[in-house]
Parts: structure tokens; sequence; C-alpha cells
């Protein structure tokens, strides 16, 4: 089959899916996040209602309202690297369907139950203690989820990763408009959570669908069939690029009148170390990335305030619109770049010195009027500092991530290309997991 013969993308079907799953994998986490004031507001004292009465809930001497952030980032990252390895090694075992359907499934229903319980007094020890299970059940399920689907992925051309990037991307969006949209409206009662938390059972059931479509599309299954792989013919006068090679040629060769090409035995199943030798470096740097976003992000940038105060208007919405709008649009924003340009190349070494050169960003944060502080001083006091060191710390964090995430498969043959994808996965749950623990450090420091 010729490049000419290859079935198209029609209407861009098969990138719009990726893009919804995409979302599907990062929204019921980004409604948690989104949603840190209703989980405090039920771990306060239960006489103090925070929705009304801000400062007093600010200076409650409890233990877990203060350090929730971390607890929360620290319940979601964890499972999410340990079923990102175990998916590693696993999905050659089970069916994707089943890891990438059931996954969704049961994201729903544990968002179902949040839901539910909105309804339901709990005293606030036994609240937190269900609040980390469902974090916790959320991200494993959505390691093996994000695993899989990057590992699909991979099979596809290398623009197909950018969709799962945008739609993450977009996830985080589409809660902090939510949250706003609450506030905006003054629903800001914890029953008006209801609806928030079913919003996002929503959006699974539609990624459910749009899965379910999938091997429905020429694009895909030309792509995704099992006896598929690359390779080239090399003429004096024509070089062109086949992707069909039957497994009955003799001797496993080709000849036409070119250089002979060994056909790939894709019965041998790949070495996860051979393969990860060819993309340590995208893979160590997706890692990085993250490792320095959630090491401040949101345990840190979340407990910013304004200089204009709390009682203020702009103070409600400050960390909504601040902190998580702006992180998700400029992240998402960055992301999305790469369907424009991949600017450095997959073997520039400007790639990672530019993820490096992030680091910086602890730091400029941790100098910001953070609350309760005890051994920095405030340097960036002023709201502007905040809001532009978070612009670029997000579209930074989104398009380079991103990048490293295209690059990765495409460093391997073919046929290793679902490998590499979860090798990517890991690694980049690896960064957050890091990311989770160093955040409690960042805030003893401050």
């Amino acid at each position: 089959m010729t490049a000419r013969d290859r079935p198209q993308d029609r209407y861009k079907a098969v990138w719009l899916i990726f893009f919804i799953l995409g979302l599907g994998t990062l929204l019921p986490w980004n409604f948690f996040m989104t949603a840190r004031e209703y989980f405090i507001s039920r771990l306060a004292d239960p006489d103090m209602n925070v929705w009304n009465n801000t400062d007093e809930a600010a200076l409650s001497p409890s233990y877990l309202p203060s350090m929730f952030d971390n607890f929360m980032t620290l319940c979601a990252m964890v499972p999410l690297l340990i079923f990102t390895c175990l998916n590693s090694f696993i999905h050659q075992r089970i069916p994707q369907q089943i890891r990438i359907l059931g996954s969704l499934v049961a994201i729903g229903l544990v968002f179902l139950v949040t839901a539910i319980m909105v309804k339901v007094d709990m005293e606030p020890v036994p609240f937190f203690i269900f609040t980390m299970i469902s974090i916790v059940l959320i991200n494993s399920f959505g390691a093996i989820l994000q695993s899989s689907l990057f590992g699909l992925a991979g099979l596809l051309p290398a623009s197909y990763t950018a969709p799962i990037m945008s739609g993450q991307g977009l996830a985080g969006t589409f809660a902090a408009l939510a949250m706003i949209f609450s506030i905006a409206i003054g629903a800001q009662q914890p029953e008006s959570f209801i609806g928030y938390f079913t919003t996002a059972c929503v959006a699974i059931l539609l990624a459910i669908l749009s899965y379910i479509l999938l091997p429905r599309m020429d694009f895909f299954r030309y792509y995704s069939m099992k006896d598929k792989t690359e390779y080239h013919v090399c003429n004096a006068e024509l070089e062109t690029k086949r992707d069909l090679i039957k497994k009955d040629e003799p001797n496993g060769m080709e000849q036409n009148n070119s250089k002979i090409i060994p056909i790939h035995n894709l019965d041998k199943k790949p070495s996860v170390v051979s393969i990860f030798k060819k993309l340590w470096v995208m893979a160590v740097s997706v890692c990085f990335v993250f490792t320095v976003t959630i090491g401040v992000f949101p345990s840190i940038t979340a407990k910013v305030s304004t200089v204009l105060g709390k009682e203020n208007r702009w103070g409600l919405y400050f960390i909504p619109v601040s902190c998580f709008l702006l992180f998700n649009v400029f992240d998402w924003t960055g992301r999305s770049l790469t369907a424009l340009f991949t600017w450095p190349g997959k073997d520039s070494f400007l790639l990672p010195v530019m993820v490096a050169l992030r680091v910086i960003f602890i730091p400029l944060f941790m100098l910001c009027n953070v609350e309760h502080r005890e051994h920095l001083p405030v340097v960036f006091a002023h709201d502007a500092w905040y809001i532009i060191f978070m612009i670029f710390f997000s579209i930074s964090n989104g398009y380079l991530a991103s990048l490293c995430m295209c690059f990765g498969p495409k460093k391997v043959l073919a046929h290793e290309a679902e490998t590499a994808g979860a090798i990517m996965a890991f690694f980049l749950s690896l960064g957050l997991a890091l990311g989770a623990a160093i955040s409690f450090l960042f805030r003893i420091l401050i």
C-alpha cells in the first residue's frame, strides 16, 4: 500500500477522539484539585464555615486543612507512578480494550460516589480518609488509562500524541471555569458540588462513547494493525517509504533492486531496557518537567494570597483565576503549540537544557506572597509578579512536556512504539510522584 492509498483521518475524527480521551484522563483529578475549598471546608472545625468566614478558617489550628494540598498531591501522584509502572509490564498481557474501558468506568463510578457523598454528613477525619481513598482510586485507574492511551497513540503518526496532551490541558481549564462560574453565581455552599462532580461523570461517559467509536475508523485500524511494520527501500534514483510488509516474503527479506532490508520479527516482544536506552533523554526530560511543576503546583501556588486582602472581592477569585485558570489555559496553549511547530528537534541538546532551566520557578514562587511563612521573606509581593511567573511556568510546562511525549515513541522502531509510549508515561508519572514528595520540603522551607 502506497502513501497515496493510506486511509485519511476524515474530519479529524481520530484526532478528536484522542483529544476527548486525553480530556477524560485528567478531568477527574482537576475537578478534585480545583474543588480544594470544598474539601478544606469539610475538614475544618464543624462550627466554622469557610465559605462565609475565610479568615477564621485560615487561622484554624487543624492540621488536616493546612496540609490538605500536600496530602492530596501525594495520594494522587504515588499511585499514578505505581500503576503506570505496573502497566509498563502488563500492557502486553491485558487487552488494551479492558485497560482503557475498565479504567474509564471505574473513574466514573468513583466520581458518582463522590457526588453522592456531598449530602452525607461525616466527621473531618473519616471524610479525610474517604477523600484520600477516592483520590488514590481515581489516579490509580487514571495511570492505567493514561499509559495505555500514550501507548496506543505511539502506533499512530507523531501528531496524534498532541491531542492527548491538549485534551489533558483543557481538562484543567474546564474544571477551573466551572469553579469560577459557581463563585460568580454565588453557588458556594457544599451542596452545589453535587452538580460540579456530576459534570465530571458526564465527561467520562463522553470519553467512553468516543473510545467505543475508535475501532470503527479506517485510519485507526490501518495504523493499529499488528502485522504492520515500517521499512525503507533505497534506490539510486528514487527513495520511497512503505508501511506494510507481508510476513510471507522469502527468507524474511524484501528485494527490489535496492538494499536488502530485514523484516522485524513481530512475534518477539521488544525489550523494555533496549527501548529505554534509545529514548532515555526524552524520558528523563519529561520526568524533570513534572517534578518541578508538581513540586510547587498546587501545594505552594494555591497558598499565595492577593495583596488586596481576602475581604476584597478579588480575593474570592484570586486563586481560581490566577492559579488554576491561568495555569491550565497557558499549559493547554503550550501543549497545543506542538501541533504548529516542534522546536527544538528530538535530537537537539537544547531541549534538555530548556527543561533544566525550569528549576528557577521553584524559588520564584516560594518568594511570592505565600501564607503562613516562617523562614523566607516575601520578595515578589505584588499580584502581577505571581501572574507573570504563572504564565511562563505553565506555558513551558505544556510545551516541553508535550514535545518530550511526542518525540519519545518516534526514537524507536515502529513495532516498539507502544512499549515506548508506556515507558514515557511511566517517567511522566515518576516526575509527578517526585514532585509530590518534595512539595512537603518546599512547604517547610517557606
